[in-house]
């Protein structure tokens, strides 16, 4: 990576970077993101081969930035030219043909470069709309809320860091009206490879596409398999090499596979009766707590137990780790999850696990106002269009902000220099 696009040393200082001039004349970048916005551009909008739709690029992500309100095609236009912005940007987005892929890869990689990555956690985004066109539109149930929504269902893949998260992939889930409706898959311009899946295939594809990228790393994915059938969940991600740490539910059938263990040899338990059977082993583990704003530390007790999934016919069981966390000692568990990283300690795999937490806040706080639930119109590749770019400036907000900056230099550097 050239002086010129490297964000930070290893010491944990910013470089001078100049703003280019195209993203300084037409949109006006200005402020505390100013470098992060500018690198962004540098780096995500380098692959477009005409100056037009580099710039159109550059003005879309400053709009998604500045835009009050909604960030609809129409708001955005109005941070820069009105009516006639507005049919550019309309084409840009819903009727181009650019590729929204090497766009996210090269957001993956740069991710990589400016911060550390510490997992991948697949996030369900429920988008509710009023009408009946919008790719993907049906009747929902959205579990976090419990409730019943008209809407799209997406899943991210979000890069997540103790100091920040940020999405950078995204598949659309197709319900059943949509897969096998021809007039509203070519209305809508779905390609003919998006079949019909169910919503945990749809989460596991997302992070499976992910990871088909070059010269990105690899990290655990976290992922909820609580609704689904964890085992073609796990054995898809296996497959493909990918270690994963997934929440399952309490009534999750496993067997006990430490000979050591009260339970060895009984067959097929609930996952919350081989941990209050084992509570005895729980023990603390701290970990830090990034989501009310401040860094506060926390303990949770919790332990980790040798597991297996039961095979029909004999088959050899793969080995696993079943994570338990207490929030009250004397009830059930609070979370349960399960991995493939038989090796790490309970401390770090609850760790991780407190990832999902800092999407969740980032999303919240940041990825709402970016606009990633925000696109009004109909069109597959439109709405994977958007979303790519609300996702740079997601990244851009979160990158340029002063947070980030005290977050950097109190962890990930420190991190780096002791590497």
């Amino acid at each position: 990576m050239s002086t010129s696009t490297k964000r930070r040393a290893t010491t944990g200082t910013v470089s001078s970077l100049t703003v280019p001039l195209s993203v300084a004349t037409a949109v006006g970048a200005s402020g505390a993101g100013e470098e992060a916005y500018a690198e962004l551009c540098s780096t995500l909008f380098s692959g477009f081969p005409r100056r037009d739709q580099r710039l159109k690029a550059e003005q879309y992500l400053y709009g998604l930035l500045t835009a009050q309100g909604r960030k609809s095609i129409r708001n955005i236009a109005a941070q820069i030219g009105g009516p006639a912005a507005e049919q550019s940007l309309h084409h840009f987005v819903s009727s181009s043909t650019w590729d929204w892929q090497p766009m996210r890869a090269a957001l993956a990689r740069y991710l990589e470069r400016n911060s550390c990555p510490q997992a991948w956690v697949v996030r369900p985004m429920p988008i509710p709309k009023a009408g009946e066109h919008s790719v993907g539109v049906d009747r929902r149930f959205d579990p976090e809320r419990g409730q019943v929504f008209h809407g799209q269902q997406a899943f991210g893949v979000w890069f997540a860091s103790d100091e920040l998260s940020v999405p950078v992939n995204w598949r659309l889930f197709l319900p059943d009206p949509w897969v096998n409706d021809r007039t509203r898959r070519d209305r809508a311009e779905v390609p003919q490879e998006a079949g019909e899946e169910t919503l945990e295939e749809c989460a596991v594809a997302a992070a499976l596409d992910t990871a088909r990228w070059t010269d990105v790393t690899r990290k655990p994915v976290l992922l909820d398999i609580r609704g689904g059938a964890g085992r073609a969940a796990l054995t898809r991600l296996a497959g493909a090499g990918v270690p994963v740490v997934a929440r399952i539910g309490p009534g999750s059938r496993l067997a006990i596979a430490d000979r050591s263990l009260p339970g060895f040899g009984a067959g097929p338990l609930s996952a919350v009766q081989i941990l209050e059977s084992l509570k005895g082993l729980r023990r603390p583990v701290s970990w830090v707590d990034t989501v009310a704003g401040a860094r506060t530390s926390r303990t949770s007790l919790a332990t980790a137990v040798r597991v297996a999934l039961p095979t029909p016919g004999g088959e050899r069981m793969r080995p696993l780790v079943l994570l338990g966390e207490w929030d009250d000692p004397r009830r059930a568990p609070a979370r349960v999850w399960i991995s493939d990283l038989t090796h790490s300690p309970v401390g770090s795999l609850l760790r991780l696990t407190k990832l999902a937490r800092r999407v969740e806040r980032d999303f919240v706080e940041v990825g709402e106002g970016a606009g990633l639930r925000d696109f009004v119109g109909r069109s597959f590749r439109g709405w994977h269009r958007h979303i790519t770019l609300a996702s740079a400036a997601h990244a851009a907000t979160l990158l340029g902000s002063s947070e980030w900056d005290t977050a950097y230099d109190s962890g990930y550097a420190s991190r780096r220099s002791a590497s």
